[in-house]
This record gives C-alpha cells, structure tokens and sequence, in this order.
C-alpha cells in the first residue's frame, strides 16, 4: 500500500480548522497508508497512534516570528522517508520551517502535494525572509491544493502556477454538530436564558482578521430585539470587550465541544464579520450553516467565505466593512422568519451538498488518482 507523509503543524487531539483537515484526509483516506508529522506542544518526543494514524510529534526548540522551529525536525524527515517510502508527501501551508526542509528531504520521484490553506499575509522582512523557501518548494511541488477558487486569482504565489493549482474544498465533520439525546433540552435552555429573544451569534479566535469589532459597532444599528452572543477568545479580548456597546452584547469565552454544538443549534443568525482573506475559507461558518444558522458576511475578495455562503442563497451578504449594511442585513433576518428560515435550510444543504468531510476526502482522492 502507497504511503502518503502528512505534515501538519499540528495534528489531533490539538484542534484547529488546519489540524481538522489534517485529521479527516488521514483517516478518510484509507485506500493510502497515511502517516503524520507535526509538531509537539509539551516539548517532549512522541509516536503515537491515533484512529489507526501513526503520529510523529517533534518537540521545538524555539520560536522566531510566531514560528516554531525543531532542531531535530530534517532528522525526523529522513528517517520517516528512509522509513515509509512515501509516494507523496502533503503539506499544510502556510509553515515555512519545513519549506526547505522538505525540499531537501524528498527525492526526485516524490510526489509534493501542497495544501494551501492561506497565503502569509505579513509584509516586510518577516515574508522577505522566508519568500526564497516559499519560492521554491513551490515550483517543486506537482500538485497545489486551494480550498476554493475565489482564493486562486488574488493569490499572487498561486498565480504563479495555474497549471499545478487544484480545488479541494475544506470539510465538516458533521457528527461533531448532529444533536446529541438531551440536546433539544440543552438547546431551550440557552434560548429561555435571553426571554425569547433571537440570538445572533459568533464562534472564532479573537484577533484582527475576523472583524468581531465591527460586530460589536453593529449593535448600535440593530433595531430588532436580539442577543448577541460572542464566543471564543484570543488576543484582542481586552479591545473588544472595550468596545462601547449595550448589554445585549455578551461574551461566552472559550465553549467545549458540547456547548459549541448547542449555542450553534440554539442561534437564529450567524454573524461572520470576517474583513480579509486571512479568512481563507471559514469552517466555522461552515458549521453554523449546517446547524440551519442563516449567515450575514462581507464581500471578501479572494476570500472562500462567499463561496461557502452564496448571497441571497444561503444568507446575506454586504459590502466589506459597512457596519450599517451589517446591522440591516442582521435585523432582516431577525424581522422576516420566512426568509432567515429559507436561508437556513438552503445554508444546511448546501453544507450536505459540498461542504462535508466525505466530499472533501472524495476532491482529494481524486486528485490523488490524479498523480
């Protein structure tokens, strides 16, 4: 059986929306002897196996410009190749530590398939430093893996190669959101708690990309009577809460996976202000869909996020950073229970039609078929 090196940054039971895509194509794509390399978060070497998945966990040794680097990382490399004898090696980009590592390590008959989440959106020296690597495992690489086609025309390293660029979107697992017993109990607790009031909701990490500011600024134009619900954390937690806003605003914190299901299935509106392509695809916009949440987000260009919601489809969509649109499109949804239940339902199946970790893992076994 062909082996397949997945190089994650991290990997299960680690969560994060790159580290979920690692998961899935590991364990969906069973026809391949998958095998992981990521880094550990305990400063300690581990193998371990997960769900049938061997991982390699190497431990780092410092951080540079949010980076993590592993001394012991080309090492690993080698004898996992000398190993397994992959016929491709897939990494999840951007991770620019690995870039020349892997270039190094493979040889000339090794498939590089690169998964491009996201471009590195920095400028100044910090990209400067590390363009040479991008550079050039981009032009080693067979297969360039975008999760949407509204990413590829304003991605100036993947405009490089059009002829290498292939579409696999990102997927939900859907288990994780499908109601649970005593879930509907779960759920009609949280709606008691706002007296009835419809419940606006944001899931995501607190920094600058996801626009939770103009959020909260919206608040000031939402006539409909509403709770806005804020869950998550991060980096801009104090400048948020900050932020002058009436008492309908309220933040959840960090939700376990439990809570994260209910509040999803107990919202009304999902509110996705994400203002750049940083927000490369948007799985948690992905998953408020497919709990029959009917989205409002900005016009990003280069952004997958309108390719997941489709204005006027599955829910509303204004033009970047206006945050009065943002407040009207919200209270439309609020003030017309046929509409946001249209968007709803028609949010939720396009989920069941494209979105899901079974269609994500059939686009990349095809591409796998492909090479």
């Amino acid at each position: 059986m062909n082996t397949i090196l997945h190089i994650s940054k991290y990997y299960y039971p680690d969560l994060g929306g790159i580290e979920t895509v690692a998961l899935y194509l590991a364990e969906g794509l069973t026809q391949y002897n998958n095998v992981v390399v990521c880094f550990s978060t305990d400063g300690k070497y581990h193998e371990d196996n997960i769900h049938g998945i061997t991982v390699y966990r190497v431990p780092v040794n410092m951080s540079f410009l949010n980076q993590d680097i592993a001394i012991s990382y080309y090492s690993m490399l080698k004898r996992l190749i000398r190993k397994y004898n992959p016929f491709a090696v897939h990494v999840h980009c951007p991770n620019p530590f690995v870039y020349p590592l892997v270039v190094m390590a493979i040889n000339k008959y090794t498939k590089l398939v690169l998964h491009w989440h996201s471009d590195i959106l920095s400028k100044g020296l910090a990209y400067y430093a590390v363009k040479p690597f991008e550079d050039r495992i981009l032009h080693r690489a067979d297969i360039i893996i975008s999760t949407s086609p509204n990413y590829i025309p304003c991605s100036k390293p993947l405009m490089k190669y059009p002829d290498k660029v292939r579409i696999a979107q990102n997927g939900l697992i859907c288990s994780n959101f499908d109601l649970q017993p005593g879930d509907l109990d779960g759920i009609e607790r949280i709606r008691a708690k706002y007296a009835g009031r419809k419940i606006v909701y944001f899931v995501g990490r607190h920094i600058p990309y996801k626009g939770i500011d103009c959020l909260i600024k919206a608040d000031a134009y939402i006539e409909s009577p509403c709770a806005i619900l804020i869950a998550g954390s991060g980096p801009q937690d104090d400048y948020l809460k900050s932020i002058p806003c009436s008492d309908r605003v309220q933040f959840l914190g960090r939700l376990s996976d439990d809570e994260l299901r209910l509040y999803s299935h107990a919202a009304h509106v999902f509110a996705f202000p994400s203002v750049n392509k940083a927000e490369a695809f948007g799985i948690a916009l992905a998953e408020a869909m497919y709990c029959y949440n009917a989205p409002v987000t900005f016009t990003i260009e280069g952004s997958g996020v309108n390719w997941v919601s489709v204005a006027g489809e599955t829910g509303e969509e204004v033009p970047l950073g206006d945050v009065k649109a943002f407040a009207a499109a919200i209270d439309r949804l609020l003030q017309d229970d046929d509409l946001r239940n249209r968007y709803a339902k028609a949010a939720h199946q396009r989920i069941i039609d494209h979105f899901t970790e079974q269609k994500a893992v059939e686009a990349m076994a095809e591409i796998y078929r492909e090479i």
